[in-house]
């Protein structure tokens, strides 16, 4: 159940705070004008549906990058299996080595780990195939470096897309937009509605407003990073691991 209510933090008791004070205030001091808040709240809703699409985005092109990785990963290590000049425990020590980059690469992606780790793990089958080179021919060799393009590849721009975020000054500014928005807003929506209307509709009214607009707000924060393992959306990391048994 707590997942559900990842979205609600203390940033968000703050924004229903300042939207019901912003709301008592007018009230008591009678302010009110009449104004469209229609493209104030455009500016708002815009950039905020742009950078939860963006941040999706990101997390489609993980899943992307991570497949590729995993499919580059089974298919060196079937080339290790059907090479019969292989003894037994260098098959084993092999996969143990192709099973420990997708770990590494998780470990990095969940714990902003050292890209020097990630990369070590992967020298390591070049290294092996090297020192194997007498029982792996040369075909067999060149397959292998073709899959791990596509490993590097995937693991490269994974890493890439966790390090780059969507952009910081957009979200910025949203964040400031949906602080001021109140100013603006209740006023007008209080003359619109009358002051006849129960104070305890127009506050739920007000507070659901600012609700809304924080709750989208961290819904974006949630899928910017989509490898911490902490929201709903998150990737399924271990998805993405090597399990040689099966």
């Amino acid at each position: 159940m707590h997942r559900y209510l990842a979205i609600i933090n203390l940033r968000t008791f703050w924004v229903i705070l300042i939207y019901v004070g912003t709301c008592y205030a007018t009230i008591y001091y009678d302010l009110r004008f009449d104004y469209d808040v229609t493209l104030i709240s455009i500016a708002i809703i815009f950039p905020l549906v742009f950078t939860i699409r963006a941040a999706f985005r990101r997390r489609e092109k993980s899943l992307e990058y991570l497949s590729r990785m995993k499919s580059g990963l089974m298919a060196i290590y079937y080339c290790f299996e059907n090479t019969d000049k292989l003894e037994p425990e260098k098959r084993i020590e092999v996969a143990n080595v192709l099973v420990n980059i997708p770990l590494s690469v998780n470990n990095y992606l969940m714990n902003s780990g050292d890209e020097d780790i990630v990369r070590a793990a992967e020298q390591k089958v070049f290294t092996f195939t090297q020192d194997q080179k007498q029982n792996i021919s040369n075909g067999m060799a060149y397959k292998i470096f073709r899959f791990m393009k596509d490993v590097h590849q995937g693991i490269e721009a994974v890493m890439a897309v966790n390090r780059h975020r969507t952009p910081i000054s957009l979200r910025a500014y949203c964040l400031v937009f949906i602080y001021i928005f109140p100013l603006i807003y209740v006023p007008s929506f209080l003359h619109r509605v009358g002051y006849d209307t129960p104070y305890l509709v127009l506050y739920l009214a007000i507070a659901l407003k600012g609700f809304i607009l924080i709750s989208l707000y961290n819904v974006q924060e949630h899928i910017e990073n989509p490898f911490d393992q902490s929201g709903l959306d998150d990737i399924r990391l271990k998805d993405f691991e090597l399990d040689v048994n099966k």
